[in-house]
């Protein structure tokens, strides 16, 4: 469900209003079912919430079909009142619940995947948690060890060597080992999800030009270069350091199946400019299958009716085809 004072009970309403996601897949929700029910009334959806059994396979196949909204709730009534559009420990402490509830779940073979829909970091930091974002959460979640970000819209697949980090903490952040990980991860992701044998890997660089040899920065020879060198000789199909303005350029020309980006903005720039609504974001390295929406909790517009559901449509559609595939 993700933040109940956000987007994300508007947004899945309407997605499962969608006969699209019907054709796909048995979709259940794991929330709040007050807080869904809430929503459906102020929606004048014509879904109907059910609620079901601590274990989704258990009850009526009528609660699976198109119409009705299947709720699992692990919250109840411990959620308590709260203001929409706001972040607060009680909506930040049911954000985690709902996530801990799916991943076990996906863990114990009950669902074949998991789409989130946004949470907020603030939210749950008040609930005290220090995660910051899904990705970490479920690493912790599942006891999986190397776990990347890749946000897939448009031409683009891109995996992210880090995530939520300050601009100035960045340099510091990026090691040869880490780099390596996030290619391999790459590596990994297309040859398992999207059947690639063998996929032509882009390493964006750091600073401009790629450093210009040194004279605008050495992370490139320093620290990014070892690790595409030490890919290559693993055998995997490599390019980079290249200069970002540059790479994403030649990955829309079809130069490259995926990019590996230093950080966030350098990313997500480029995608969302021409992909923004229909991105997908998916965690490469977890033993369960996760996508998610490419957008935050959107408290500006929260209750108002104005929320587009097409990103969750989209990573529902994925999730669905790797399911399938696996």
């Amino acid at each position: 469900m993700g933040d109940p004072a956000g987007i994300g009970p508007e947004i899945i309403v309407k997605a499962l209003a969608s006969p699209t996601v019907w054709r796909l897949c048995r979709p259940i929700v794991v929330g709040s079912v007050q807080v869904m029910g809430k929503t459906v009334r102020a929606l004048r959806s014509p879904v109907k919430v059910v609620g079901l059994k601590d274990d989704p396979k258990v009850g009526p196949r009528s609660k699976f079909t198109r119409g009705c909204l299947p709720v699992l709730d692990p919250i109840g009534k411990t959620l308590g009142r709260f203001q929409m559009g706001k972040p607060a420990a009680g909506p930040g402490l049911a954000s985690v619940e709902c996530i801990k509830k799916a991943a076990q779940l996906a863990l114990s073979g009950c669902v074949a995947g998991i789409v989130t829909a946004p949470i907020n970091k603030k939210a749950i930091s008040l609930a005290g948690y220090a995660y910051p974002g899904h990705t970490e959460l479920l690493a912790d979640f599942t006891g999986s060890k190397q776990v990347g970000m890749m946000i897939l819209g448009g031409p683009f697949k891109i995996l992210f060597v880090t995530t939520h980090v300050a601009i100035r903490d960045l340099p510091a952040a990026l090691t040869p080992s880490r780099i390596l990980g996030a290619i391999r991860l790459a590596n990994f992701a297309l040859q398992k999800y999207f059947k690639l044998s063998k996929p032509r890997i882009g390493v964006a660089a750091l600073n401009p030009h790629a450093g210009e040899n040194g004279l605008f920065g050495d992370e490139e020879r320093r620290v990014i270069a070892p690790a595409t060198q030490k890919a290559k000789k693993c055998g995997i199909q490599v390019s980079g350091p290249l200069p970002a303005d540059t790479l994403f350029g030649a990955a829309v020309r079809g130069a490259y199946d995926v990019i590996v980006a230093m950080y966030h903005d350098q990313g997500l720039i480029p995608l969302k400019t021409v992909a923004f609504g229909r991105c997908v974001n998916m965690t490469v390295g977890l033993p369960i299958i996760r996508t998610s929406v490419d957008h935050g909790t959107a408290y500006d517009i929260v209750g108002q009716g104005k929320a587009d559901p097409q990103s969750l449509i989209e990573a529902i559609k994925l999730a669905a085809r790797f399911a399938r595939q696996t």
